[in-house]
């Protein structure tokens, strides 16, 4: 999702708690890779990977001059013959631990095998993260987390996912003192464009 329609997708949110849901909760993920300079695990359950989250953090970290928020996408199943960056197994969760983030999005309960790995990556020190459908054990071992329960009027897990990848490019970045960004550019374009006429009472 480009800046235009992230841009667009802010508007069509504007009065809901999204937009800042996301925007604390990209900060939290930013703080934490931070200061490793990297060392971002991203799993998702046995029936979901994140690989739309996957794709867009790395074009953020590109984008960013974050190169920290590009992440390992960890998954349950690796079949032969995959290429390195599709061959991460749930194996390199045990590596997980301090300066490490593990970024868990779960669309529906983890499961055991899962909430145990993590359990036992967080004890290790690393920072848990998890965006998520409102598993309450999920919830408990996670330091942050950003819930869309089933049935949300306004949004689905995956939207969300776009404002928090699009908000994590944002966060923290420093004062420009040259000519404004591309991107910074046409997300104020879009903005402009979508803002309500001016009234004219």
């Amino acid at each position: 999702m480009d800046a235009v329609r992230v841009a667009l997708l802010r508007e069509v949110l504007a009065g809901t708690r999204w937009p800042g849901a996301a925007r604390r909760f990209a900060g939290s993920l930013r703080r934490s890779v931070a200061p490793s300079g990297g060392s971002l695990l991203l799993v998702g359950t046995e029936r979901y990977e994140p690989w739309h989250l996957a794709a867009h953090l790395v074009d953020e970290a590109a984008w960013s001059g974050l190169p920290a928020l590009a992440p390992t996408l960890v998954r349950h199943r690796v079949l032969p013959g995959e290429p390195p960056h599709l061959s991460v197994g749930l194996g390199r969760l045990e590596a997980a631990r301090r300066g490490y983030t593990l970024l868990v999005v779960a669309p529906e309960s983890p499961g055991e095998a899962l909430l145990q790995r993590v359990h036992d990556a967080r004890r290790a020190g690393a920072t848990v993260l998890s965006l998520d459908g409102g598993d309450p054990d999920l919830g408990t071992l996670a330091h942050d987390a950003l819930s869309v329960r089933e049935g949300a009027a306004e949004l689905d897990l995956d939207t969300v996912q776009h404002l928090v990848s699009a908000a994590a490019g944002e966060n923290g970045l420093p004062a420009q003192r040259g000519p404004r960004r591309f991107r910074d550019r046409l997300a104020r374009l879009a903005d402009q464009l979508t803002a309500p006429p001016p009234s004219r009472w």
